[in-house]
């Protein structure tokens, strides 16, 4: 038997970490999907553009001036991440994603009521509360990974997503306070000055 273990994160260097570390545990990347904001074009295939901070030059060029090699975060990744493509998921908008989620959100359940990313999650089995809760984050310009593990390893591989995620409780409190009830795949998504906003308003800067 298997169980599905999400988290969502601020940025989407910190989600390709936690995808990693997935990975060297043994989590097959078939069983792993990442579904990250891009409504303000961080990530562009058509020029080969990468910008995760969002400062006007390419990351890939920034990483070889400083021998950081920040290239090998998309240019060059292997696994799950090889796969990363352009999606636009109800409710959400453009997305950068790969693996099975993603591909179950703009399949059959992407005309959904609930939503394309709602309607993939609760399939998966995630509690329709939460599966709200992570497609708004995404919405808000953050980044969620999915993982469906074997019910013995849950403990253990969940321990490993939890460098950095989001406090999904305390962030959905937040949202409430300020109006917001739930997940709805028919609002339009944000815009990148909205994203901005809201970046500032739980401080999550730029990083990506």
């Amino acid at each position: 038997m298997t169980t599905t273990i999400s988290r969502l994160y601020d940025n989407y260097s910190d989600a390709q970490g936690a995808v990693t570390r997935l990975e060297g545990a043994g989590v097959p990347h078939s069983d792993i999907s990442i579904v990250a904001n891009n409504s303000d074009n961080w990530y562009s295939p058509s020029s080969g553009k990468v910008d995760r901070d969002r400062d006007g030059v390419d990351d890939r060029a920034e990483g070889a001036g400083t021998g950081a090699g920040i290239g090998a975060g998309l240019g060059g990744a292997a696994g799950l991440l090889a796969g990363l493509g352009l999606l636009a998921i109800p409710g959400l908008g453009p997305v950068v994603a790969a693996g099975w989620l993603a591909a179950t959100a703009v399949g059959a359940a992407a005309g959904a009521a609930t939503g394309g990313i709602v309607g993939a999650l609760t399939e998966a089995g995630v509690a329709k509360e939460d599966a709200s809760r992570y497609a708004e984050g995404v919405r808000r310009g953050g980044t969620l990974v999915t993982a469906r593990v074997p019910d013995q390893d849950r403990a253990r591989l969940d321990a490993l997503l939890n460098e950095r995620a989001v406090n999904l409780q305390e962030r959905s409190a937040a949202w409430q306070k300020a109006g917001w009830n739930d997940f709805d795949a028919a609002s339009p998504p944000l815009s990148p000055e909205d994203l901005g906003r809201e970046r500032q308003l739980y401080g999550t800067g730029t990083r990506r």
